[in-house]
């Protein structure tokens, strides 16, 4: 079963928060190095929660899929470029994912390798990818303010980053739910966030979108000071210490 790693890092100081930025361009020839590796990306993120305009040039995430569970530990824990990573951070976690549903496009095709669940796994993590059209951007980012607002009212959220590609432009979220009816409520009910959805589909403000939730299968590190799967249960025993059971 292909997992997929997304990692976090926070950087403290003008140093680290410099080399962090120039790994936007540095790291990627060691990672696409890496054995096993297959689709990737290295991300910035917003200010706040992340779901900002403005970029927080003190916390990075990579994303990549790979053949194994198994894998994906290794290569996070082993990997040159991720110890590199880890020497200049303040801070560092990641959690390990397998897709059971995506739908839409990323770089024109489909990353993630999908096996099908019949229902939402608890907990479970969604993640959105979109290119904003250029003339749509303006509209887009007025939402932002009071789609924060909203996410940031969610009990049942344990994990929450918003993150770019390309800044304003190219944008993606990741949110980990332990309660699937709140995530609906959040994404569908009355709200700022139906609002936008309904204002992209009416204006086309996208021109490339991807949804995908995964079951999450592990969880390593502290983000916040803190482990936000602790306490919870993982399909495979062999790797619940990676998810900091309580």
């Amino acid at each position: 079963m292909e997992a997929v790693s997304l990692s976090f890092f926070r950087f403290e100081g003008a140093v680290n928060r410099l080399w962090a930025f120039s790994q936007m361009q540095f790291a990627r020839a060691p990672l696409r190095a890496m054995p096993g590796i297959g689709f990737f990306k290295l991300f910035g993120t917003g200010t706040g929660e992340g779901f900002t305009p403005i970029p927080n040039f003190g916390v990075y995430a990579i994303l990549a899929t790979w053949p194994s569970l198994d894998e994906a530990q290794s290569a996070v824990t082993e990997g040159a470029i991720f110890h590199r990573y880890r020497a200049h951070a303040a801070e560092s976690a990641t959690v390990f994912l397998s897709a059971y549903a995506s739908r839409g496009q990323w770089d024109g095709g489909s990353p993630f390798a999908v096996s099908p669940l019949e229902e939402a796994p608890v907990p479970f993590a969604v993640l959105t990818r979109a290119t904003v059209n250029l003339r749509h951007l303006s509209a887009f980012w007025r939402h932002t303010p009071h789609v924060s607002a909203l996410v940031r009212a969610q009990n049942h959220m344990r994990f929450k980053m918003g993150m770019g590609e390309v800044p304003w432009v190219q944008q993606v979220t990741f949110s980990i739910w332990d309660d699937p009816a709140a995530m609906q409520a959040f994404a569908y009910g009355q709200g700022p966030h139906r609002g936008a959805v309904g204002g992209v589909r009416q204006g086309h403000w996208f021109r490339e979108e991807l949804y995908a939730r995964f079951r999450v299968l592990g969880w390593e590190g502290t983000w916040e000071g803190r482990a936000p799967l602790a306490g919870v249960g993982v399909d495979r025993p062999e790797i619940t210490h990676q998810a900091a059971l309580a």
